[in-house]
């Protein structure tokens, strides 16, 4: 199972996901990882193994922002890895993507996506969900993100960020559980109730 956890408001959002992901451990991961935005830049943090391995790097190489979603991944497409953890990136780098599920028809739209230039870095299914939101891009993060996940077969939860809309993120759910938590001028997403509580 994989653990996601996301924040949104006037704070620096790292603090909150490290907790929210700490939360998520009893469902089993073998890698973790952050991506934030700042300044309408994207900022991405990921490591294979435990999530103080990643409080590790980040004490190392801090990133901040108050928009920000994180990701613990137990391996079911690519082994486990620092290419195949979550987030993953488009081409661009300026989407990033965490995602719970399987999706069914990756190989038949990486093929495809690949036939159109795009070039991938990971052996994982999530990674065709990035590039497809690339690909739907129509100045709209949200419609791009619902036209990509049409062509998708499969069950998923999912947070994607994107510099071209930094104030924002797109959630969307089918068959796979994603909560949504609001608080004073900020708004919280969680795979699951317990990070959500405190």
């Amino acid at each position: 199972m994989c653990g996601i956890f996301g924040y949104i408001g006037n704070k620096e959002a790292i603090p909150f996901i490290i907790e929210g992901l700490k939360k998520l451990e009893y469902r089993g991961y073998d890698s973790a990882g952050v991506a934030t935005l700042n300044k309408g830049k994207i900022f991405v943090s990921k490591c294979v193994g435990k999530i103080s391995g990643l409080e590790d790097m980040l004490k190392q190489k801090p990133i901040s922002g108050s928009v920000g979603i994180g990701h613990t991944r137990w391996a079911t497409h690519g082994r486990p890895s620092h290419l195949n953890s979550h987030p993953h990136e488009d081409c661009t780098g300026k989407i990033v993507v965490v995602h719970n599920g399987i999706i069914e028809n990756y190989l038949e739209l990486r093929r495809k996506l690949a036939d159109k230039g795009h070039k991938f870095t990971s052996a994982t299914d999530t990674e065709v969900i990035a590039h497809l939101i690339e690909e739907n891009l129509d100045g709209n993060l949200l419609s791009s993100v619902s036209k990509a996940l049409k062509q998708v077969k499969g069950s998923y939860a999912l947070a994607v960020i994107s510099e071209h809309e930094p104030g924002k993120i797109v959630i969307a759910r089918h068959g796979s559980p994603l909560i949504v938590g609001f608080g004073e001028k900020e708004s919280f997403i969680s795979s699951d109730i317990p990070a959500l509580l405190k």
